[in-house]
């Protein structure tokens, strides 16, 4: 009996180690999997990342980099052309003893040209060869006029965000669950990521209005357009305060109805609100898109407001 019980418990313990042993194999290939996984989403969620990062570096805040630009072409410009003038006026008044004064002015104009050329190159606008002091003047004003739009009408990224998790359109409401219009764009960005204010501004709302958004900012902006910012774990504005683009304002958080720490962004016109992803695309380069992407607008009606009514020379 006692040899009999002794096999039966070393057969026992043999099953119970081949047991043992299958389950390691299986939960060493499941992790294995899953590690694998878990890397190529990582990779995924580090390249969207990325993606977004350059478009955040490219478009977010306010146009300083345009600004900045064409303030640096329109003082050399100026620069350049007064001096071109006023040697090319002492070169007729002295004839032909100044022939290293011609050899400047050639000098001068070439450095025109070039600068007009970039400014051309920087409004994406069509090279016309016009190499002319008026058409450094119409340039400069084509310029001002666009970023006096891009600074009163929203455009741009709102916030450094790891990914887009929702677009604008119908989509299936995550604590509902069923279709139902999403009005904005959603960011996935870690709690306390800074939020930017996308243009010139005066703040209609900031706090909490229990409606389901959490914590948000409402900005009127010029022109009839607002932007909404929600699901906030924060707020640094505060209700009739002006603002100015890439301004912080707050910052992202899961407030609300929320599933996880994001920013839901919106923008609207006058009563109805509008696909964000024309105006965080729009730029001083592809100024004249939103025109033909967003149909909705009347934009016809601009051209009478100034300074948009100033005569631009083409």
């Amino acid at each position: 009996m006692r040899g009999s019980r002794q096999y039966s418990l070393g057969q026992m313990a043999r099953y119970l180690l081949v047991l043992f042993v299958i389950l390691s194999a299986v939960s060493f290939f499941i992790s294995n999997w899953l590690l694998v996984k878990t890397t190529d989403d990582l990779a995924l969620l580090e390249e969207d990342h990325e993606q977004l990062n350059d478009q955040y570096e490219m478009m977010l805040g306010t146009q300083n980099l345009y600004k900045n630009e064409l303030d640096q072409l329109s003082v050399s410009l100026s620069r350049v052309a007064s001096q071109r003038d006023k040697l090319q006026a002492e070169n007729i008044r002295m004839g032909d003893k100044l022939y290293e004064g011609n050899n400047r002015l050639g000098e001068l104009s070439a450095t025109l040209d070039a600068s007009l050329n970039g400014l051309e190159t920087l409004l994406n606008v069509e090279p016309s060869g016009d190499m002319s002091p008026e058409r450094l003047e119409s340039l400069t004003m084509m310029a001002n006029q666009r970023l006096f739009m891009l600074n009163s009408i929203p455009n741009g990224l709102p916030i450094q965000a790891m990914r887009i998790n929702d677009s604008y359109g119908m989509r299936m409401h995550p604590i509902h669950k069923k279709r139902v219009m999403h009005r904005g764009i959603d960011y996935k960005a870690e709690k306390g990521t800074p939020v930017y204010s996308t243009a010139d501004g005066v703040v209609e709302y900031a706090g909490n209005r229990g409606d389901g958004y959490g914590v948000q900012v409402v900005i009127l902006h010029g022109f009839g357009f607002k932007t909404n910012y929600s699901h906030l774990n924060n707020t640094e504005v505060s209700s009739g305060e002006f603002v100015h683009k890439g301004q912080k304002i707050a910052e992202s958080g899961n407030t609300g109805r929320s599933t996880g720490a994001h920013l839901h962004y919106e923008v609207r016109h006058l009563y109805s609100t509008l696909n964000p992803a024309p105006f965080v695309a729009w730029n001083i380069a592809n100024f004249d898109s939103i025109f033909t992407t967003v149909k909705s607008v009347k934009w016809a009606s601009l051209k009478n407001l100034y300074p948009l009514n100033q005569t631009i020379q083409p």
